[in-house]
């Protein structure tokens, strides 16, 4: 969600998962859906129709709002060619749809607050503009989804006085979402509760998702806080839009049943990421973040136990457990983290380079978000302009190679589509972490320094020795068992042979 950091509060995330939703009460059998882990994974009833680009794609945020002086669709449509070339696949829009006034915070107002569901935010542009940037996306060969929010409404969207029944109520009147295990308000004030057991909500919440993908040829969908919708609807919505055509489906959720079923090809490696963070923290790397909240994040954080890299493997162990199909996006930043809990150099500090790799070579698909490529150390303001600083673009060649490996080494493919990733001992797994993933031939052997301090490690285990190029320094190496390396703090190695 967008106002509250819960990316930084996973005992809140959990809580939140397992209460099933923030947006209306649940009948008993709408919670054990959700909330269990045993319960049966219903077929949907058209077959999931995943594109087949999706495979070693890579995932970029568009905070349109920020990203140009402009801010709109034609201005941003000049950026395309860059980051086509820079290696990017997918993008992924913030709502681009007209923001409620009415209970607005800040000047701008949050772009969750959706004021009409088939229409767009005239600060960005029209519809016909948004078409045109879509063709131009297309005819640089990479696609777009655009974020969804189907939990709620803004104040003034034409519902709430055309169709008051969609929306939950509190001694009979329309309220913003309530926390059910508290009965209070979450305080997204700015927003009304859409109540899902209403079956017309349904088919009109399902029509304005199928207008964007027939109207104006978008590949799919990130749907906002995914875990607080009832998965019936899900897979209802996701049997009338995989009708249409393949599309790609974004979960901000950690909820396997919906990615098992099939409604979704990918959710959120949240987990992994406050692994990341507290990695990051217990190495000392991090620094204050500039706002309140943040700063209450981090006071919390302190209280936590000790996070080595030895917990990737915990994390990484329960995904296989528990997923059957799909994978995970894996980040070092987002538009949440960014503005709630802090820029990548504020919560990871001189390790940012080091958990980026990671996440882009890990088994899933990475996600760069806006300004991350020029290095942009800035939270920028949620409620209000604050336009990104470009500079000269000074992280593209970062993440252009690791981009570029990606789709060219089928070992780092997405899914079922790429290597599985098999551990490499280093005898400073506390420290360090390293892998190797194989497909087809194609190989990569990757090792990470995620500590402040010097290592000496040697490679233990066997199957991964041969000839490679570090993909950095393009080095031509031979790695093999009890090969010994020297590592400076937070220094990675990728070793490709293809």
């Amino acid at each position: 969600m967008q106002y509250t950091p819960f990316s930084t509060h996973l005992t809140l995330l959990l809580m939140f998962l397992l209460t099933a939703t923030a947006c209306q009460p649940r009948t008993e059998e709408d919670t054990d859906t959700v909330a269990s882990d045993s319960a049966e994974v219903s077929d949907l009833a058209v077959e999931p129709r995943i594109p087949d680009w999706q495979k070693d794609a890579v995932i970029y945020e568009v905070n349109l709002r920020h990203y140009t002086p402009e801010g709109t669709f034609n201005a941003f449509a000049e950026h395309i060619p860059r980051l086509a070339d820079m290696g990017v696949d997918l993008l992924w829009f913030m709502p681009v749809h007209p923001v409620s006034e009415k209970n607005r915070k800040g000047e701008l107002g949050s772009p969750y607050a959706v004021a009409d569901y088939t229409d767009v935010n005239p600060d960005f542009g029209t519809l016909a503009d948004f078409k045109s940037m879509i063709d131009a996306v297309h005819a640089a060969g990479m696609h777009a989804i655009i974020d969804w929010v189907p939990n709620h409404s803004g104040w003034d969207n034409h519902w709430i006085t055309e169709h008051p029944d969609f929306y939950t109520k509190k001694d009979g009147e329309i309220t913003d979402p309530i926390n059910p295990a508290t009965g209070e308000s979450w305080g997204w004030t700015d927003v009304a509760d859409l109540d899902y057991d209403n079956p017309e909500l349904r088919d009109s919440m399902i029509a304005a998702m199928e207008f964007w993908v027939r109207k104006a040829d978008i590949d799919g969908f990130r749907v906002d806080v995914a875990h607080g919708i009832p998965v019936d609807f899900i897979e209802q919505a996701a049997d009338s839009l995989y009708a249409i055509k393949p599309l790609f489906m974004l979960a901000e959720a950690e909820v396997p049943e919906i990615v098992n079923d099939g409604a979704f090809v990918m959710d959120y490696g949240w987990e992994m990421h406050h692994v990341l963070n507290g990695i990051a923290r217990t190495q000392g790397a991090n620094r204050e973040a500039e706002t309140d909240q943040s700063n209450i994040a981090r006071e919390a954080d302190a209280e936590e136990e000790r996070v080595t890299a030895r917990d990737i493997d915990r994390v990484l162990n329960r995904y296989a457990d528990e997923y059957d199909r799909g994978y995970k996006m894996m980040f070092t930043s987002n538009h949440d983290e960014n503005s709630w809990s802090g820029t990548e150099f504020q919560r990871m500090g001189d390790g940012h380079k080091a958990f980026a790799v990671l996440t882009a070579t890990f088994a899933g698909m990475p996600l760069i978000y806006t300004g991350q490529e020029s290095a942009d150390d800035q939270q920028y303001e949620f409620f209000t302009k604050d336009e990104v600083n470009w500079g000269d673009y000074q992280y593209t060649d970062f993440y252009k190679t690791l981009f570029d490996l990606k789709e060219r080494n089928r070992a780092l493919w997405n899914g079922e589509f790429g290597g599985e990733l098999v551990k490499i001992p280093t005898g400073k797994d506390e420290e360090v972490y390293a892998f190797t993933r194989e497909r087809d031939g194609d190989r990569v052997v990757v090792v990470i320094n995620l500590s402040s301090s010097e290592q000496e490690i040697m490679l233990a285990g066997d199957g991964y020795d041969g000839t490679y190029t570090e993909v950095f320094s393009k080095d031509r190496v031979e790695v093999m068992p009890n090969m010994e390396l020297d590592l400076g703090p937070w220094e990675y190695r990728v070793y490709s042979n293809k």
